[in-house]
């Protein structure tokens, strides 16, 4: 027993020294390689993009980490098939039948990898023409949410249910973002055929100045939300339109606001807000 140990420790021993040593090596020369080029595109992307004179500052940062967080998932796939690589040659094993035996699998698989190829290609000219970043709120064909994670073959997006969607890039046919430099209010409000609407229309245009001077939300107002035309004669209301800039993403929350405030001030202005109503006409018996 103790001549097979001492033959063991023999064996492993003078391995561990050379090879082992060399595998730690090839380790943690990886782990450094990722960290200081990680640092570098970092450093690279923040001076290599241009920024748009249209564009927030919030907007390009989300840009810039979206190629950041892209860019570096590739080098680290990079750098790990390369040190595994290096560290089964280490092992004893041949890599040159590995590498030949993946291009004859990565051969037989590009005819069927079609569609993979048309995501990674759409994917690049997303990412190139800054579609949208990771942050954005977007809606895809039909499917809403904002953008968690974009991938070179994917974008996954979160519902406000908080359903997770990913929708590959080749499959991307129309792309709405709703985030990208401002966002703007669209209201349209139905007020009683009976209201003045100049009255209206000063109520209307005050309390988007009010709100927008409020140091609450001033900051994420670009335009002070207003009257703009009446835009429909309906059933039982004269709609009207109100329209007004904002930060991007703050949109919804600025309507709301708007809302509420509207509410109070026609109600503090005797302005009716009307609902549907039926006029029945019942003949004489």
């Amino acid at each position: 027993m103790e001549i097979k140990l001492r033959e063991w420790g023999e064996m492993i021993i003078p391995w561990l020294l050379t090879h082992g040593m060399r595998i730690v090596i090839i380790i943690i020369a990886a782990l450094l390689l990722n960290q200081i080029l990680s640092r570098i595109i970092k450093k690279t992307v923040r001076v290599a993009v241009i920024k748009h004179e249209t564009g927030s500052l919030e907007g390009e940062q989300r840009r810039e980490n979206t190629l950041i967080r892209i860019f570096n998932g590739a080098l680290r796939i990079t750098i790990l098939t390369i040190a595994l690589l290096m560290i089964l040659q280490e092992t004893g094993l041949e890599i040159a039948p590995i590498l030949a035996g993946a291009g004859i699998v990565g051969l037989a698989l590009g005819f069927g990898g079609q569609y993979l190829i048309r995501d990674i290609i759409t994917g690049l000219f997303i990412i190139i023409e800054n579609q949208y970043r990771i942050g954005d709120v977007i809606n895809v064909d039909g499917t809403g949410g904002a953008v968690e994670d974009i991938s070179l073959r994917m974008t996954t997006l979160r519902d406000l249910n908080g359903t997770v969607h990913h929708i590959p890039h080749g499959e991307v046919k129309r792309v709405s973002n709703l985030s990208k430099n401002f966002a703007r209010v669209n209201l349209d409000l139905g007020i009683s055929y009976n209201s003045n609407l100049e009255k209206v229309i000063r109520v209307i245009n005050e309390t988007g100045i009010e709100l927008a001077g409020d140091p609450a939300y001033k900051e994420f107002i670009i335009s002070p939300p207003k009257f703009l035309r009446v835009n429909e004669f309906a059933d039982s209301a004269i709609v009207v339109k109100i329209l007004g800039d904002t930060k991007p993403l703050k949109q919804w929350e600025i309507t709301g606001e708007l809302r509420k405030r509207l509410k109070i001030a026609f109600d503090k202005e005797g302005i009716e807000i009307p609902f549907p109503q039926r006029v029945i006409h019942q003949p004489n018996s």
